[in-house]
């Protein structure tokens, strides 16, 4: 399978990820909106990548955004996804208590609009439509 299908894999999980997400923000799952967001975006940059024939390595949307060229309000919100890659899920990640203590729905509405930020950016990107 040639890498631009492939890269279309991921931006359909990214998008099915995104959905996922919003689902959760309704439910009140605000840690998990922001890790899911985070994973959304990092399949969508991912996907641009791949598309692109760019060899990446690890899971910071920020540094993939980087080293593709992408250096504009994309990698910034990559920069904000980042920071829930590990905290938005593991206790040891916080001081004392559990993620889903710590998050708020106003950080779960801006990790989705982050999301959506990259998800567009790689729909653009691939020339992809629904």
């Amino acid at each position: 399978m040639s890498n631009k299908k492939r890269a279309i894999d991921w931006l359909k999980q990214a998008q099915n990820d995104y959905k996922y997400a919003n689902q959760g923000l309704a439910g009140g799952y605000y840690s998990q909106v922001c890790f899911i967001s985070q994973q959304s975006a990092e399949k969508a940059i991912k996907a641009i990548a791949y598309y692109h024939e760019y060899q990446i390595k690890g899971h910071s949307i920020a540094k993939i955004a980087k080293s593709i060229g992408i250096n504009s309000e994309i990698e910034s919100a990559g920069k904000r996804l980042d920071l829930y890659y590990i905290s938005a899920r593991y206790p040891d990640a916080l001081p004392e208590g559990a993620p889903f203590e710590f998050f708020s729905k106003e950080q779960a509405k801006a990790a989705l609009d982050d999301a959506e930020l990259i998800l567009k950016r790689s729909f653009f990107e691939l020339n992809y439509e629904e």
